[in-house]
């Protein structure tokens, strides 16, 4: 292996941390009605981040997933995949301010993603959801608020998450090319 000049070297660090200053820093983020969450992750893609507590005497989390929206008229998601990896056959949540009510008011639909075109009907989840989910919009990004009991009582799941546009009132179609393809994680709650 060879070796790196004193000057590769510096180069190397400096993109290192240009790379990680260049990422929001999730652990200051702030929510509403003072909830906090004890552990949170930076996602690789879409700007989003993921904050978290797990209670292991349930095997449930209380998740915040934030993701930046450049429009309150674009649509955010946020879900865990029990048939495996990718989007299809994923359980999401997803917030718009479609179908809202009252002034700035955010909507969360709970669809299962059947297909590359799935119906986004309102429905029932593959995991237990212990409590209604909530969502907002503020400072120009969307929050979904969920307590999922995490599948098979698993702590390592299979994440997702996106974002979109909205037309014509409806949820439309997210980009189909970079970021937007790569928005899976594999996900430990414990860690």
């Amino acid at each position: 292996m060879a070796r790196l000049g004193r000057s590769a070297w510096l180069l190397a660090a400096a993109l290192l941390l240009y790379a990680a200053a260049a990422q929001p820093d999730c652990a200051n983020a702030t929510f509403q009605a003072g909830r906090t969450y004890r552990r949170c992750d930076t996602l690789p893609v879409l700007g989003a981040s993921l904050h978290w507590t797990y209670h292991p005497a349930n095997g449930t989390a209380d998740v915040a997933f934030r993701a930046p929206q450049s429009s309150s008229g674009g649509w955010v998601a946020w879900g865990i995949n029990t048939q495996g990896a990718g989007m299809v056959g994923s359980s999401v949540f997803i917030a718009s301010q479609i179908n809202a009510t009252g002034a700035g008011g955010v909507s969360v639909v709970t669809t299962v993603l059947e297909s590359f075109s799935p119906s986004l009907k309102n429905g029932t989840l593959r995991f237990d959801v212990p409590a209604p989910p909530a969502a907002e919009y503020s400072a120009g990004a969307y929050t979904i608020y969920a307590t999922v009991a995490l599948p098979g009582n698993s702590t390592t799941q299979n994440m997702v998450w996106q974002a979109g546009p909205v037309r014509g009132g409806a949820i439309a179609m997210h980009p189909t090319t970079g970021a937007n393809l790569r928005s899976t994680k594999k996900h430990d709650f414990t860690s």
